[in-house]
């Protein structure tokens, strides 16, 4: 799972963009211009990609499954920083934590997984994968999309695609316990679920010698390039809205803009693992993203509009409905016999193709 981006441009990254996203959170009015707000931009992509590299060093330095659950978890916070300050940005952006978490599962369950497949399967005919783990993924990743994105339509205490917060805390409340047994049955009760078939769970080459002084180097960097990214994504979040409107794009392109920037680091790594005949790797990676994103996203951003008295839209349309319904059962054909080869791959293209389609043409 190993993305480089250059030893120098990801240790220089964070601790250059950190001072930098300091000075843009504290005077907004410096990155006023286009150009600024696009050089501010940049940065941020920059230190998204050094985020995840120093995050995977450390990952390997704890082996698997645990490192996916780094990589994961440090998505997460980069996505729910994007998403809190671009929703608080000028007059609000009630469906924008609804359109990136959806942007989020198709990006991953058909973007992603098509591309792997293909990658795969093209190199080596079949790849194998772990169907207990999958199946796993799917049985609680349906039940999630269904609690967050589709039954907020059908509710009757408030009207449109709202929970009351009474429902919106006990929604968020059965996200995070879904995602807390997940994450257990992940990393301890049944962890062999999710090795790759090569497999062990540690690479020795990295930890040789422990979690020494190198790791914590990987560590504080990490934190670093994290913090960096929350204040850039605050000081930028209102040319991103501004920028968005001036081009004519539907807001639900923001939320698939900010989609494909926290997901692109690990995609790579993804592919990486397909073309290395480790397609257990990329499910994790994947179908990780979209438990994490629901599983954490939700509950945060929920928390934060509940407190600041903002709302948050999260039922979607009915045409979008069909469309996850599609995924799911497509997937679950995709998955359903332990080995896959690129039919499914060219299926769920399609599937994501169709999806960026209707975002710009609904």
């Amino acid at each position: 799972m190993k993305i480089s981006v250059g030893p120098r441009l990801s240790f220089w990254t964070p601790i250059v963009s950190l001072p930098l996203s300091a000075v843009v959170f504290l005077q907004p009015a410096l990155i006023a211009h286009p150009l600024a707000a696009i050089a501010a931009f940049l940065v941020l992509v920059a230190a998204v990609f050094a985020s995840v590299e120093h995050a995977d060093v450390v990952s390997h330095s704890t082996g698997e499954p645990y490192g996916t659950l780094i990589l994961t978890v440090a998505i997460t916070v980069i996505e729910v920083s994007l998403i809190v300050f671009i929703m608080l940005a000028g007059d609000g952006t009630p469906a924008l934590a609804r359109d990136t978490v959806f942007a989020v599962l198709m990006v991953v369950c058909n973007g992603l997984v098509g591309l792997c497949l293909i990658v795969g399967g093209f190199k080596y005919g079949e790849q194998g994968f772990r169907l207990p783990g999958v199946s796993a993924y799917l049985m609680v990743l349906m039940p999630l999309a269904t609690l967050t994105l589709v039954l907020p339509s059908y509710t009757t205490s408030v009207a449109g695609p709202f929970y009351s917060i009474g429902q919106l805390a006990f929604v968020s409340a059965a996200t995070l316990a879904l995602y807390a047994v997940f994450l257990y049955v992940q990393t301890i009760r049944h962890r062999d679920y999710f090795l790759s078939d090569a497999g062990v769970g540690v690479d020795k080459s990295v930890v040789m010698g422990g979690f020494g002084k190198r790791f914590w180097v990987h560590v504080l960097l990490l934190l670093c390039g994290l913090c960096a990214i929350v204040l850039l994504a605050k000081g930028i979040a209102d040319s991103l809205k501004t920028l968005t409107v001036a081009l004519g794009a539907p807001l639900a392109a923001l939320g698939l803009l900010l989609a494909l920037l926290v997901l692109l680091p690990e995609s790579v790594a993804a592919l990486r693992a397909a073309r290395r005949n480790e397609l257990q790797k990329s499910i994790n990676l994947a179908l990780g993203s979209s438990l994490a994103s629901i599983g954490l996203t939700i509950p945060a951003v929920a928390v934060v509009a509940t407190v600041i008295d903002r709302p948050l839209a999260l039922g979607l349309e009915l045409r979008d409905v069909v469309l996850l319904v599609l995924t799911f059962a497509v997937s679950l054909l995709t998955f359903a016999g332990g080995r896959t080869n690129i039919l499914p791959g060219f299926v769920h293209l399609v599937l994501f193709g169709t999806f960026v389609f209707l975002v710009f043409s609904p």
